[in-house]
């Protein structure tokens, strides 16, 4: 980071807590990980350390850094959407989380079976073709990947940039909800309402693809419960 394009007509504090978030949004600081220590954060900005840390205190306030006492301060979430949910614990229910899914992708299988071209449907059938691969193979990490792939896939064809960031805020719990909810092997409704999901939109029903959106949350649920 380079203190040169601090204006300072401008609050410093705001200017040091926006190139603390964007240093997040952008991954340079990656969820998980350990932020520099104030003392560093202060010279390689040239402001004050307690510039620095009111900076930190805000990010923490919105749930996007962790300070930990003795350790350090960590990155808590990339967005303050998710940072207030995991703050708040508002997604320690994993129904509510899959509640809260299947409502933004059923709207978003309608809307993609309206008016997604055909072509932009190739990465949901490769999607599915890597998930496939990956659960023969018995790969979790892929499993999950392309699985993750496929769900935004479907809200990236419904063409509304609303809907989508929506569901990139929210990606960080709904990556969690898919990461509890897999298993090897698969139950094999779980497959099938993936398909449907899939053929319901190439067919250009929004009806059923929003039906059949529902439907595969509903038959996670009910893997989930052993059912």
């Amino acid at each position: 980071m380079e203190s040169s394009s601090l204006v300072r007509q401008v609050p410093l504090v705001l200017q040091v807590t926006e190139r603390f978030r964007a240093q997040i949004e952008s991954g340079v600081w990656p969820r998980g990980s350990r932020i520099p220590g104030e003392n560093q954060l202060a010279s390689e900005l040239g402001v004050s350390r307690g510039t620095v840390r009111e900076a930190l205190r805000s990010l923490s306030l919105t749930g996007l850094l962790e300070p930990r006492v003795g350790d350090g301060t960590y990155v808590r979430a990339t967005n303050e959407i998710s940072g207030v949910l995991v703050r708040d614990e508002l997604s320690a229910s994993l129904t509510h989380v899959l509640d809260a899914r299947a409502g933004i992708e059923a709207a978003a299988a309608r809307l993609a079976a309206q008016y997604a071209d055909p072509d932009s449907l190739t990465p949901l059938t490769d999607a599915l073709d890597r998930r496939g691969v990956a659960l023969a193979d018995g790969d979790m990490d892929a499993f999950v990947a392309a699985d993750t792939e496929f769900h935004r896939g479907v809200v990236v064809a419904s063409g509304n940039p609303l809907l989508l960031r929506l569901y990139d805020a929210l990606a960080e719990v709904l990556a969690a909800s898919i990461h509890q909810t897999a298993t090897i092997p698969e139950d094999h409704r779980i497959l099938d309402a993936h398909v449907d999901v899939l053929n319901a939109i190439r067919a250009g029903d929004p009806e059923a693809a929003s039906q059949a959106s529902y439907a595969l949350i509903e038959s996670v649920k009910v893997a989930g419960s052993g059912q």
